[in-house]
């Protein structure tokens, strides 16, 4: 029988490009409504472990399950957003047509229908961009683009959301909205966000899944000096959203 709480896991699997090992006996269980940060060096194995999540990648040995099934089955549920979308700067598609994306592997025939016109309209609605709907796609700022893809991801009626560098190329204040926003929808789905920068953890994020070959899972809590430089291999510097210092110390939230 299926564990309900459980969105996804990985028993014993291990996967490589030719002969270099990418990921090794990675054990790991993704609960539902966590909001956990998958974070490691550029090659250490993020970017792969989510196709194997999302059943674009097979593994050479060991299981997978998503919502209970096989990825390549499972991923329905799954909302995606890609860090960029690949697209003609030049090209004037509209906002609300990069939102309706996300409906095209659903949709009759690729129609759209007034169920897909409905739910892009809530997306947008949902993230704070109903009255942008008709605006370019090139002319929105950075932070308004990361919402416009995690309202297309949202399209799919998503059980989990995975964003790939949400952070990138936004500023401080477009960055607290988008938590905001993320913290809303977490209230009802699963988020896994992607970053090769640990420095950017939200004080939403509850765990941090560190992948480096191997994967190990901690609390934010646990995140500290020590295991940055064995994740990263060198001493980076890291910022704590739950610690504040002052002239008589430290203090914690």
């Amino acid at each position: 029988m299926t564990d309900s709480n459980i969105i996804s896991t990985f028993e014993n699997v291990s996967f490589r490009f030719g002969s270099a090992p990418i990921l090794t006996d990675v054990n790991l269980t993704i609960q539902k409504g966590d909001f956990a940060s998958l974070v490691g060096p550029n090659g250490g194995g993020k970017t792969t472990l989510i196709k194997l999540l999302l059943g674009l990648h097979k593994p050479e040995k060991g299981r997978i399950t998503l919502f209970g099934n096989p990825p390549e089955k499972g991923r329905k549920w799954v909302g995606y957003m890609p860090q960029h979308l690949q697209s003609d700067p030049q090209f004037p598609v509209m906002v609300s047509d990069v939102v309706m994306m996300g409906r095209l592997s659903l949709s009759l025939r690729n129609r759209q229908s007034q169920k897909d016109k409905e739910l892009a309209r809530q997306a947008l609605a949902e993230v704070g961009m109903e009255k942008d709907a008709q605006k370019r796609f090139a002319d929105l700022s950075g932070g308004q683009r990361q919402r416009a893809l995690i309202a297309r991801a949202l399209c799919v009626e998503p059980k989990l959301l995975v964003l790939d560098e949400p952070t990138s190329n936004i500023d401080p204040r477009a960055e607290e909205q988008l938590f905001e926003i993320l913290h809303r929808l977490n209230q009802r789905m699963t988020i896994l966000i992607v970053s090769h920068d640990i420095g950017f953890i939200s004080k939403q994020v509850r765990s941090v899944i560190c992948v480096n070959q191997d994967v190990v899972v901690h609390p934010t809590s646990d995140i500290d000096g020590a295991l940055i430089k064995n994740l990263y291999g060198s001493d980076v510097r890291l910022v704590r959203h739950d610690h504040r210092c002052d002239e008589s110390g430290h203090s914690h939230d």
